[in-house]
Formats: C-alpha cells, structure tokens, sequence
C-alpha cells in the first residue's frame, strides 16, 4: 500500500518538535503541502526548513490558546497555500500533578492548550475550508491519560482531563461532520520519547515505571505516532471516523 498526499493541503500545529515536527516531514515526503503551525518563532523557523527539505512547507506563528487568532491563520494558510484538506493538532503541554495539588492557574492553562485550542482550531478549518467543500480529514492527539486512570508517578489530573476532553471532541466532531464527509479521529499515544517526557525518562525509576506499564516493553518514538497519523488522514482510512487508536504498547489491553 502506497500512501501519498500528493495536491493536498495539510496543517499540523506543535509542529516545531516531536510528534508534530515527525508528522510534518512524512506528509510533505508523501506529496502534501503542509502548513506548520507554532507558538515557538526559532524552534518553527527550524522545524520548517528541515521540512522544506523534504517537500512544500511554509510556518506560521500562532498561539492556540489566543483562540482569537486562529481563524485568521487559517485564513492566511488558505490564501498561501490552498484550501485545507488535512488538520493534525499536536499542540499540547503536560504537567504532572496529583489531584490534591492541582491548582486553578495550571488547569485553565492545560485545557487553554490541549482542549480548547485544539477544538477552535478544529472548528476554525472545518467552517472555512472542510464544510463547505464537504471534504477532510482532522487527526488530534489525545493520549492514553484520556482513556485510563494512571498509577504513580504518573497522576497528572489536568493533562488527563484536558486530553479527555479531545477523546470527546473527536466522537462528537465525528458525529456531527460526517454529512460533509469530514472524518476527525484521534491517536492516544503513551510515553513517547519528546522533549516533553525527557525529565521523567532521564530518572531511572521513572523510565522503569513506565516502561512496565507496557506489554511491549519499549517506549514509543515521534515516528511511530506519525506513521498513525498519516494512515488515519489518507484515503486508506476512507471508512474510519470517530476512532480513538491508542498507539500505547498495549497499555491499554490490560
């Protein structure tokens, strides 16, 4: 099976790093031309030219939760790049923390990002460019947090209630836009190996911890999300919406 993304138009966002960074250079390298989308100017300035490398690329700055401006990127992308036919939403941050020490400041800021963001993003490039074309396909990152409760050290109450939040954006999105042949799924990864997860699996009874929390016993890398991704947004997925597809090493079959 040959995968290819060739006259297509996708936007991923977090794409400066990580599972967005990955994402972005293997739809470029199937034919897409990919919008990265970014908070951090130099880490997005670098990201782009390593995927300009590989196929058409252009980077554009956006906080995503400055829900204000997220239409308008979109509007930008489409006047440079074309009408939009692919959206991955990588965008995201973690912060580990037990119930009982969550406080007000890190939940508005975890769910600004990972939930709302995510979903103003989604609804932005579904209003311009999905809807009235009756065509798309939106990937969004959730994570296994979002389906299962965690063991220590990995309560993060915030993260996991952000990240269930996209579980049911995704259902209800899917739901709603399949009269316009929008399909939205989601990836739930687990511990991935990211700038975002370095600290944890730099503490030997962290990285222990975790990786026993897998059958598989390996932690995953950028490229097996990505891979995901791009499967769930190509024409060989024609027929899934509204999947939630853990890419978590089984830590979910348990």
């Amino acid at each position: 099976m040959n995968i290819t993304f060739d006259n297509k138009v996708a936007i991923v966002t977090g794409a400066a790093g990580g599972i967005g960074r990955v994402c972005a250079e293997l739809l470029a390298e199937g034919g897409a031309k990919v919008a990265l989308v970014d908070y951090h100017p130099e880490r997005l300035a670098e990201a782009t030219k390593n995927v300009q490398k590989k196929g058409i690329a252009q980077g554009y700055r956006l906080d995503v939760a400055d829900t204000s401006a997220i239409a308008p990127t979109v509007s930008r992308i489409r006047q440079e790049l074309g009408e939009v036919d692919i959206l991955v939403c990588c965008a995201g941050i973690a912060a580990p923390m037990l119930a009982e020490e969550a406080t007000e400041a890190v939940w508005d800021n975890m769910l600004a990002i990972n939930t709302k963001g995510l979903f103003f993003c989604n609804q932005a490039v579904a209003i311009q460019s999905m809807i009235p074309r009756k065509s798309g396909a939106i990937v969004n990152i959730a994570s296994v947090t979002g389906i299962i409760g965690m063991p220590p050290p990995f309560m993060t109450v915030a993260y996991s209630a952000s990240k269930g939040g996209v579980v049911q954006i995704t259902r209800q999105e899917a739901v709603e836009w399949a009269k316009y042949n929008i399909r939205v799924n989601a990836v739930a990864p687990t511990m991935v190996v990211t700038d975002m997860t370095k600290e944890l699996l730099e503490d030997p009874e962290g990285k222990a911890a975790a990786l026993n929390l897998m059958p598989l016993h390996r932690f995953g890398e950028p490229y097996d999300v990505a891979a995901a991704i791009c499967f769930l947004v190509s024409d060989a997925a024609k027929m899934i919406t509204g999947v939630i597809l853990p890419v978590d090493g089984g830590q979910t079959a348990q």
